[in-house]
């Protein structure tokens, strides 16, 4: 008889959320003039489906690299990573989104059709052996793409399951070849004018710039996303390439970067430019570090609306938390 151990993450089924339950990405809110003094996020309502989640013929179409010779975005899954929960219903993750270089609007699936990946090249520079420009599809012919599904906690404490597509991202690393001087990885969204009226807005210091540590990039769970429930990423979900990391809030989880720069000094991300009290460089989830205007000792399971406690590093503590040894303060988790 083979015993499977479960890994530590994994939460009892009688809290997992329904399939048809579902919610899209983190959920902002401008707040006027004042927005780039403080603006914060905004706790707003859960978006739950009642239909199974499916293709429509109305629905955004999955969008990504499809080019010969690419794998294919079904990959097996890696059952490693088991998220103890349903996933979430995915015509609802396509269509309830955030992606403010769009809209303020969730329902901005429309809008980013109009957005062109393809081409899609990547910027590899700063710290590195040699700079270089890298296509999309060379970048997957060099990887081994997988699935995980992760947990994912947004700073408004709600939660869901997503199963991505992808590898890595110390597979990136590794090609990317820094030097040793390099401490940071910093990635750069995509700035696309025509498509991207959001980018007018005076109130957000775009583009759109995440980075996490080198140990924090070649933890095993930090992930390089390029594919939705067995599909290329859809344009509204970051496509054709974004970064996933489950133990941090979500807003650190920047969409379609077009630049990875090694660097020696920590970047000036894009919330902690707008807010930096309320969101910091490290966003690490802790339930007792509350926001300075919410508590994070809960979340909230979309579908059923049950309030469960929330778990250090979003349960993903054993395998993430030595990252952080001898680090203390609140910022850590914010």
């Amino acid at each position: 008889m083979t015993l499977i151990k479960r890994p530590g993450w994994e939460i009892p089924e009688s809290r997992v959320t329904p399939e048809a339950a579902a919610l899209g990405r983190r959920s902002l809110l401008g707040a006027g003039a004042g927005l780039a003094a403080g603006a914060v996020f905004a706790s707003r309502a859960a978006h739950a489906a009642t239909q199974a989640a499916g293709p429509t013929a109305t629905g955004p179409k999955a969008a990504g690299p499809k080019a010969a010779g690419l794998p294919p975005m079904n990959p097996p899954r890696n059952m490693t990573y088991r998220a103890g929960r349903a996933l979430t219903a995915e015509k609802a993750a396509e269509t309830y989104n955030n992606y403010y270089e769009f809209s303020q609007d969730k329902d901005l699936w429309r809008a980013a059709q109009k957005m062109t990946i393809s081409p899609w090249e990547i910027r590899i520079e700063g710290l590195v052996a040699k700079p270089r420009t890298i296509g999309i599809d060379d970048l997957l012919r060099q990887v081994r793409l997988q699935e995980r599904v992760y947990r994912h906690r947004c700073v408004e404490t709600w939660a869901m399951t997503v199963p991505w597509t992808g590898f890595p991202m110390a597979d990136l690393v590794k090609l990317a070849d820094p030097l040793g001087s390099a401490k940071y990885v910093v990635f750069t969204t995509v700035e696309e004018p025509k498509a991207m009226s959001g980018l007018d807005s005076p109130l957000f210091p775009f583009p759109y710039v995440e980075g996490v540590t080198m140990a924090e990039a070649m933890n095993d769970l930090a992930f390089i996303s390029v594919g939705l429930y067995g599909k290329p990423l859809p344009k509204q979900n970051g496509a054709p390439v974004r970064i996933t990391l489950p133990w941090k809030y979500g807003f650190k989880s920047g969409k379609a970067f077009v630049k990875v720069a090694f660097t020696e000094t920590q970047p000036k991300t894009f919330w902690a430019q707008i807010a930096p009290d309320e969101y910091g460089f490290w966003a690490n989830v802790n339930p007792a570090v509350p926001h300075p205007r919410w508590s994070q000792a809960t979340e909230r399971l979309i579908g059923t609306n049950e309030r469960v406690p929330t778990q250090i590093y979003n349960g993903y503590g054993p395998y993430v938390a030595s990252l952080y040894a001898g680090m203390k303060g609140d910022m850590l988790f914010r």
